[in-house]
This record gives structure tokens, sequence and C-alpha cells, in this order.
């Protein structure tokens, strides 16, 4: 009940005494409200849980993705990136489907868009800049809809949009990077002296990246493109090593947003992948932990940053694909950040032990890293014997046929690239032998049981022919052949990353900005074919591939 109004007579300090009583109590309630509100905005956010934004299951309708599960010797295969569109929309790059999905974080309930791909272009990678849609497929491709019926199904088509540095500069952010077209690699390459953004909160943005000596920090300078001085400074500092290095994105608030690995070097001790938040004047903030583990399948693009700064990420695991959205932690202005992911479990695979060596030529890293790249530069004519009847055979379990996606189209020319082939196995010379006579080429249906008719390799023999192995060994047999090393930051060229009973990449070095190099064979990855590829380093530690050495080599 409010206090009574003061009536003639009173004594004018005792009746205003309630006044004064009511009001405190008021104002008291109204600050405690205010102190109990920002406590418990701050304990939300604190809290740093991450939630399901919305769950696809595999398969083609509205609220599916292609999913195709692993086999002995393969990666899960689904959607390759995630991006935040400039209205906050949430677009996947469901690659298996041929298509792009999207839909509204905030509004997951309901119905999702499809964007069909154009015919032919098979891409590996996805951003939004400026307004419109580019794809990775050996370069970057830019694209633009097409309305479709009641607006919710359309189609890409390519566009004549120009391609310019700062697009070429955010498809490298997770590796998408054009190779020496004399190397067909990217490991003598100079540092990347800027990273250029198209942000939201910015418009284009320049960045420097300069780690101290000691590699445990960095320091950020940001400007705007064509600025002679930046408008922020940002620094960082890890407990161990930093790896990848990426400037993300600028919010619509003036937050920044940068993507880093923390990796110790050290075996048996996780790395962990974060991206640390600064306020519009460069203080740091927190960091978002990316929930990478060993369940969680590769993909190109595997986080994005919403123009309003909520942090999505893309996991893949057996059957589903969820995005989620990731919780900040609050950290000091200055903190070291002490973050290591899951130590990885070697217990299993050490009795396995040495095992046998089955070498049939010199196992030098040169010989090695020779033998990998002929595999991806070798070039070689897709008859209409090796190319095979259409329509192709389906592949069970997934919306693909068997041929490979970058020989679809392409009979009676000259490709480069070995196929993969599922189960297959061989030498180079082997294969060069076998087309020559019209054996059919490539088999991406790795549900189905590998068929003896057809050539090509699939990852593990690729890595064991770059090794001079006559004896294909699987991603499970490697650890028998090849020590796991103690500090990744050791790996040479001509070392393996490999998964057991997943997958294995042969090394081909760190770039400039601390990425692994590689070369692999991949049906999703690479196209269905050999190719070199490049990945943040601790993405591939977290997801439970292990830095491995041949035995027969001599370092």
């Amino acid at each position: 009940m409010p206090p009574r109004a003061p009536i003639q007579g009173d004594d004018p300090v005792k009746a205003i005494r309630p006044f004064f009583r009511a009001a405190l109590i008021a104002a008291g309630l109204a600050l405690a409200a205010s102190f109990a509100f920002a406590q418990d905005s701050a304990v939300k956010e604190s809290v740093g849980k991450d939630s399901v934004v919305k769950e696809f299951k595999a398969g083609f309708g509205p609220n599916s993705v292609g999913v195709v599960d692993a086999a002995e010797d393969t990666e899960i295969a689904g959607p390759q990136a995630i991006y935040a569109g400039e209205n906050g929309e949430i677009l996947l790059l469901d690659q298996v489907n041929s298509r792009v999905v999207g839909f509204e974080p905030k509004a997951p309930g309901e119905r999702t868009r499809s964007l069909a791909l154009p015919q032919g272009v098979d891409p590996t990678d996805l951003i939004v800049a400026n307004g419109g849609i580019y794809v990775w497929d050996g370069k970057p491709i830019a694209l633009e809809a097409r309305e479709g019926g009641g607006g919710l199904t359309r189609s890409l088509a390519q566009s004549s949009g120009a391609v310019d540095e700062t697009t070429q500069s955010m498809f490298a952010q997770m590796g998408s990077e054009e190779t020496d077209p004399a190397t067909r690699t990217i490991s003598a390459a100079p540092a990347r002296t800027r990273q250029l953004v198209a942000s939201r909160g910015k418009g284009p943005i320049a960045v420097t990246v300069t780690p101290d000596q000691t590699g445990a920090a960095v320091r950020i300078e940001v400007s705007q493109q064509g600025a002679s001085t930046p408008f922020a400074k940002l620094a960082m500092k890890v407990s161990d090593k930093f790896g990848a290095v990426e400037f993300l994105d600028v919010d619509r608030s003036g937050r920044m947003y940068v993507l880093a690995e923390n990796i110790p070097p050290v075996a048996g001790i996780g790395a962990s992948t974060f991206i640390a938040r600064f306020s519009p004047t460069g203080a740091f903030e927190g960091v978002y932990e990316l929930p990478l583990t060993p369940n969680v399948a590769l993909s190109r693009r595997f986080v994005t940053v919403s123009p309003e700064g909520d942090i999505y990420f893309l996991r893949t695991r057996k059957g589903v694909v969820d995005v989620i959205g990731v919780g900040f932690q609050p950290m000091r202005i200055g903190q070291t950040i002490d973050m290591r992911g899951p130590s990885p479990d070697y217990a299993a695979l050490a009795k396995l032990g040495k095992g046998a060596i089955a070498a049939i030529g010199p196992v030098t890293r040169a010989s090695i890293t020779q033998r990998g790249l002929a595999f991806e530069a070798f070039t070689w004519r897709l008859t209409p014997a090796t190319y095979g009847p259409d329509p192709d055979a389906q592949c069970s379990g997934f919306n693909r046929i068997r041929r490979p996606g970058y020989l679809i189209g392409r009979a009676g020319q000259d490709v480069r690239g070995v196929p993969y082939c599922w189960g297959c196995q061989g030498s180079l010379p082997q294969f060069a032998a076998r087309v020559s006579r019209g054996a059919l080429a490539g088999n991406v249906c790795t549900r189905n049981d590998p068929r003896y008719d057809v050539v090509g390799v699939d990852c593990s023999s690729f890595v064991s022919a770059a090794w001079g192995l006559s004896t294909h060994f699987t991603t499970a047999a490697i650890p028998s052949i090849a020590a796991l090393l103690q500090n990744p930051w050791d790996l040479k060229p001509g070392d393996a990353l490999n998964k057991p009973g997943s997958h294995v990449m042969l090394f081909m070095g760190f770039t400039a900005d601390r990425k692994a190099e590689v070369l692999e064979a991949s049906p999703g990855g690479c196209n269905g074919r050999v190719c070199r590829n490049v990945y943040p380093l601790a993405s591939l530690l977290e997801r439970g591939y292990e830095p491995r050495r041949f035995r027969a080599l001599a370092d």
C-alpha cells in the first residue's frame, strides 16, 4: 500500500518521512533488481554453455542434409561449410546433395530454404561477402540466387560478380587457396602479409598478425583498407603456442572476433581451437571454445560469426548434423588463454607394435613428396571406357553416383589427378597402365563393397604408395609402421596425419601462417581425387588425427 498523502495539520517532517522511506525502498529494490539482472546476465554469459540451435537428419528433405556415414578408412562426409548471411540467415554447404541450405537461427522451427548449386560446380567451401554468395571449387566462384516457387526453393547460378583480393583472403582463412601452377604447393609461398575481410561492422578491413619469438603471443592491428593507421590494436597470449590466427569479423556493435589455436608441443596433451572476442576499443573480453572432438567429422569451414556477434559451430556426426550456438566465457584483460582440448587416447594403438615394413624403393622425404605430388599432378585422358556408361551406378545410402565429381561431364577430356577409389590400391604406373587399357576410373560409393573393376586410390592406399610400400596399410594398421611424434610441431614433409579407422593425409609442410598443408585422397574434401589441402592444425588434432612418422625414414 502506498503511503498516504500529507494532510493539513500534519507535522511536515513526519509527514514526508514515509515518502523518503518508500523512495529509499523503491530505489533499493530497483538497485537490487538491476544488480540481480546484471548478475543474471553475467552468469548466463559466464556459464559458456553450448546449445543445439538446429538439428538436421541425414536425407534430402527440407530439414535434412546429406550425410554419408563412415566406413573403414573413410571419414563421415557431410556439409563442408557454414556461414552467416548479411541478414543473419545461416547457410550450410550441403555438398552431398549439391545445394546450399539456409535457415533462420532465431526461428529454427521455420521451414528451411534450398538453393540448388549450378550443374558442374562441386564446391568444398562457401562464404558470404558484400551481399553475395561465393563458393570454392578449386577457385572462387560468384553465385546469384534465382527465385523459385514461394521463394523457399531456389537455385544458384554463376554470376559475373568480380572475385577480388578480399574474397580470396576470406577463403584462405580456412585453407581454401589456389596452388602455385608450377609446384602445386604453397609451402614455399611468402607469408600472408595481410588478412583482408569484408566485415559487417566496419566494412572492408585489413589485418596484420605478428607473433612474438616464443609463438605464445600475438599482436594484431586492424585498419580500414587503404588507411595508414589502425583503428584497433589487439593482443593475445596462450599457454603453449599459437597455430592458426585468423581475423573473422567485426559485428554490428563493433566487437571483433579472432579464430585461434593453442597447440601444446607435447603429444598426449590436447590442442584447442577458440574464438577470442574483443571490445570495439580492442580490449580482450573472453573466448568461445569450439567443441571439436574425435567424433566430429572433418569439414572445411566449421564456424561462423553472425552480424550480431553470435557464434555458430557446424558439428557433423553419424547420421546427424547440428548447428550449435557456442557459449561465451568471459576472461580478464591480459589473461593468458590456457585452454586445452581432451587428451588423445593413444594407448589402444601402442599394442600394435612396429609391424613389418615393405618398401619398394628409396625411402627419403624427397622421394615420398615427389611420389605424392605425382599422384596429384598426373594428367590423363578420360576416355568413354574409363568414364563409364550413363546413367551411372547409384551409391547405397546417399544421393551420389559411383563416378567422382571432378570427372562428371568430362568424358573425352584430359583431367588432372588420380581419382578416389574406395578400397582400391596400386602405384602410379599401375594406375596409368590400367586406365590406358580402358579400366573404369574412380568410385566414391564408400557404403558399398569395393569394386575391383575400377581403378584409383583411397586415402590409405595413396599414403602407402607415397611411402613406397607394395602393401596397402589401412589407417588402423598405419600405427604399426609409423611412430607417434611426441611434438606435433616436429612434423616434416613425408610424415602423416592419421585418424585410425577413418582417414589419413600425407603431410607436406607448415604454411607461413602455421597451418598444415597436406596431400590427400578424399571423396569430399578433394571432390573425388588426390589433391592438396590446407587445414588449421589444432582442428585436425582435436578431431583425433595423430602426427605419425614412417619408421623406414632415416629421421
